[in-house]
């Protein structure tokens, strides 16, 4: 199924995609959502953020070609950040550009996990039932923030500006990240290209492992990290993250 979030005529609701349509629920879309009858074209609806995250983890040096190329050394255990959740935009929402930093900000083409039920301290082989699905991701980032001051580095900062945190433009729960592709267009030109099973943890591992250290929620995004061609954009470049089986995530900086 495909789950995802959309304003029509001022009220917001959710559904399932179904060719051009969308079946309206009812209801929590995680705990038991009921089918309302109604359905709606999809042309008529503006999209949101498939889902609203309490929390937003993200994942660095999580790819071995970005490793091997940058001269890290491969983590023992996944390195993380945390996210305003007032970042997550949905498909075809604008990005800001910061009103209170100039410098060069970059794209990341990420697969995101949309957790499905409360998880706390689950095993490898257990996570998967607690992830509801999978939808694209644009984890942006300021990124002369991190190291600007030399005592403290800014990855919350970096990371949460409005709008910094694309998710859509759905979520699949039937999607399997173990065989596809992401590739990153900026401008319809492709920047990044790399394979999902290159990741040192999975998305049954980051689940698992996240859930030992903190209780993770219905709602809440992983996002996997990312790997070879990030790159600054340009106010005005149409940025799309493509996953193969998944869909097309497209968001315009500026």
């Amino acid at each position: 199924m495909k789950w995802l979030r959309f304003e029509h005529q001022g009220r917001v609701g959710f559904g399932t995609l179904e060719g051009d349509r969308v079946h309206l629920h009812t209801g929590d879309m995680f705990a038991s959502p009921s089918p309302s009858g109604e359905s709606l074209p999809l042309a008529e609806m503006a999209w949101l953020a498939p889902c609203v995250p309490g929390k937003v983890v993200g994942l660095w040096n999580n790819f071995r070609a970005a490793a091997e190329k940058n001269g890290w050394a491969q983590p023992s255990e996944p390195l993380y950040f945390l996210k305003s959740p007032a970042s997550v935009i949905g498909h075809l929402q604008p990005i800001p550009v910061p009103g209170t930093y100039d410098g060069r900000v970059v794209y990341e083409g990420e697969l995101a996990v949309v957790i499905g039920r409360t998880t706390r301290a689950v095993s490898v082989d257990d996570a998967p039932s607690h992830i509801l699905g999978y939808c694209c991701a644009n984890d942006v980032t300021a990124l002369e923030l991190l190291q600007r001051d030399p005592t403290f580095p800014q990855w919350t900062r970096a990371k949460s500006f409005d709008g910094f945190g694309a998710i859509g433009p759905f979520i699949d729960t039937d999607f399997d990240p173990s065989s596809a592709h992401l590739r990153t267009l900026v401008g319809g030109r492709e920047r990044q290209n790399y394979a999902l099973s290159d990741m040192f943890f999975s998305p049954a591992e980051l689940v698992s492992r996240i859930s030992h250290d903190m209780t993770l929620e219905p709602g809440d995004v992983i996002l996997c990290g990312t790997s070879l061609g990030v790159l600054p954009m340009k106010a005005g470049s149409t940025v799309e993250v493509v996953i193969e089986g998944l869909g097309t995530l497209s968001n315009t900086y500026g």
